[in-house]
């Protein structure tokens, strides 16, 4: 038996999470992957419209239509939802008994997980699914939902339980599609704990339940404040909040870093980079520069521009040189972005064709002061390459486009070689690293890309506090949601307003990391102390192609 991968994902869209059950539901690996979801109601295969009491949009609750069982069912913040994504033993391969069976041992669950948290009596009620407070008194109350899919003997979706969320909510819909019994939640009911709490005591039930006493347990940051948001993050532009500093040190205590490295401390040998400006170099600068174009290469420090460029590759940046969030390792602009140049995917395409490129790759900034995120300057430029070169091809590296469905089927629909979004770090780092980003809603990006048919690819940053368990743990995840290419490369500190180092990871523990990569399946994995998320992209792609073909 496999040991069961538990994730605390924090507050994640149930679109995302639907993205990354759907990704590990078509892998043989068992997941629990536990959230709170944003407001919103969700509709089974036979729910009812009707049962939405008021209209969504009045009370800022999003309506999805789910491939589960049951009718209508409202999940927000202070509610713990799990999702069980597992192979499922049974008799029927998948038929109504194991699917009842099933229901059965997630309600044994929360009924087990319950009694530990110091709520004991709460059991079952005869033709209700479901976990009920007093289900043999006169008022039994709902403080579990249960809505499940079981196919082909794998798991999906799961449960909801009440820990201590604003019951009004369920009052705005008929819960279930049930009129006559009422909701409950372990606050309402005396029982006060906090998430984390009810976190670990469902976690340690599937552990023995789900996973023969053997989990892998990963957790996101347990806090999550508005202000650890860039303003554009939250909806609001430059000049509309005063500016504050990045809360970089607080957010650290909290994941357990302390002050790293100093600046100035020496780095070790295997990072040091000669410098060979050679004939190469300086055309490529000058073709560039002609076009006024601008590259990661020289925007993020990149210590592999003398290589690239020289080999007569780079990496171009698109939609501005501004970004709108503010990440504590990157050092590209961070002011207010200027308005989009209407030439520039031409200009980008004719520097590829003047470069003499086989293999170009395409990034950008991230614009959340724009509607779909800057998919549309991806597709532009994918579109503009191909138009000049077509034997060329186009890597993209791509932001999370505010996990917006819509604008990444732009980015996906111009088909790129490849789809790259980097996840950057692990779990626990996520809030320090890129604190407007999030974990699920990256490796979202990565499952939807590659049910879109894409060669999909990521990378993980090293040396800013994670262990090398935790480096494992995020790439058995990325594997999880189908990514072929994977890249793990050494963090550098830009300046000493970033954060700072805290460990050098020598060359044979990248070796290694390249080792597990490839065991979990990933097609190609490309570590080493100065890979970075570019570096070596055709090779990369083309050992990738070749291993899925082997």
């Amino acid at each position: 038996m496999n040991s069961l991968r538990v994730r605390w994902l924090g507050r994640v869209s149930y679109r995302d999470a639907h993205a990354c059950q759907q990704a590990v539901f078509d892998r043989r690996v068992d997941y629990l992957l536990l959230l709170e979801h944003p407001h919103v109601f969700t509709l089974g295969l036979r729910g009812d419209e009707a049962n939405i009491l008021v209209d969504p949009a009045k009370v800022g609750a999003e309506v999805v239509y789910t491939d589960r069982g049951g009718d209508v069912t409202y999940h927000g913040p202070g509610q713990l939802v799990g999702y069980p994504v597992m192979t499922v033993a049974g008799k029927r391969g998948g038929g109504m008994a194991d699917t009842v069976a099933y229901v059965r041992s997630v309600e044994q669950l929360v009924i087990d997980s319950l009694a530990d948290l110091g709520l004991p009596g709460c059991g079952r009620l005869p033709d209700y699914p479901g976990v009920w407070a007093d289900p043999d008194g006169d008022n039994p109350r709902k403080i579990a939902a249960i809505g499940v899919r079981l196919n082909r003997t794998r798991s999906m979706h799961g449960f909801a339980l009440n820990v201590d969320c604003d019951l009004d909510w369920f009052g705005r819909i008929v819960p279930c599609g049930i009129p006559d019994k009422a909701v409950t939640s372990l606050a309402a009911e005396g029982r006060r704990a906090t998430m984390k709490d009810v976190v670990d005591a469902v976690a340690a039930r599937a552990t023995d339940r789900w996973g023969g006493g053997r989990a892998d347990r990963a957790d996101v940051a347990w806090r999550h404040r508005p202000e650890d948001l860039s303003p554009f993050s939250r909806g609001m532009g430059p000049g509309q909040v005063p500016g504050r500093p990045v809360r970089l040190r607080s957010r650290m205590a909290e994941a357990g870093l302390d002050g790293g490295m100093d600046i100035a401390v020496r780095k070790p040998e295997w990072m040091r980079v000669p410098l060979r400006t050679g004939p190469e170099f300086r055309r490529l600068r000058s073709v560039l520069q002609g076009r006024d174009l601008v590259t990661v290469c020289e925007e993020a420090g990149c210590p592999n521009i003398y290589e690239c460029w020289n080999e007569g590759t780079a990496t171009f940046m698109i939609n501005g040189d501004r970004c709108t969030r503010a990440c504590g390792f990157c050092l590209v602009d961070t002011r207010r972005p200027e308005p989009l140049e209407p030439t520039e995917p031409d200009r980008v395409a004719d520097a590829v064709e003047a470069m003499g490129l086989d293999y170009a790759v395409v990034t950008a900034v991230a614009r959340d002061d724009l509607p779909d995120g800057g998919a549309a300057g991806f597709a532009a430029v994918v579109e503009a390459i191909r138009a000049r070169a077509p034997e060329v091809r186009v890597e993209v590296l791509i932001p999370d486009c505010k996990g917006d469905p819509d604008a990444l089927a732009v980015v996906f629909d111009a088909r790129p070689d490849v789809l790259n979004h980097n996840i950057e770090t692990v779990a626990r780092l996520q809030r320090v690293v890129r604190p407007s980003a999030g974990y699920a809603r990256s490796l979202a990006v990565l499952a939807r890309a590659k049910a879109a048919g894409l060669t999909t690819k990521s990378s993980i940053i090293v040396g800013m506090g994670e262990t090398d368990e935790e480096v494992a743990q995020t790439m058995a995840d990325l594997a999880a949601a189908g990514t072929d290419i994977v890249a793990v490369g050494q963090y550098l500190r830009p300046t000493t307003h970033h954060l700072p180092v805290a460990r050098w990871v020598p060359p044979e523990q990248f070796e290694r990391f390249r080792e597990i990569g490839q065991a979990l399946g990933i097609a190609h994995v490309e570590a080493s102390p100065l890979t970075r998320s570019s570096h070596h992209a055709h090779h990369a792609h083309a050992q990738a192609l070749a291993a899925r073909s082997a």
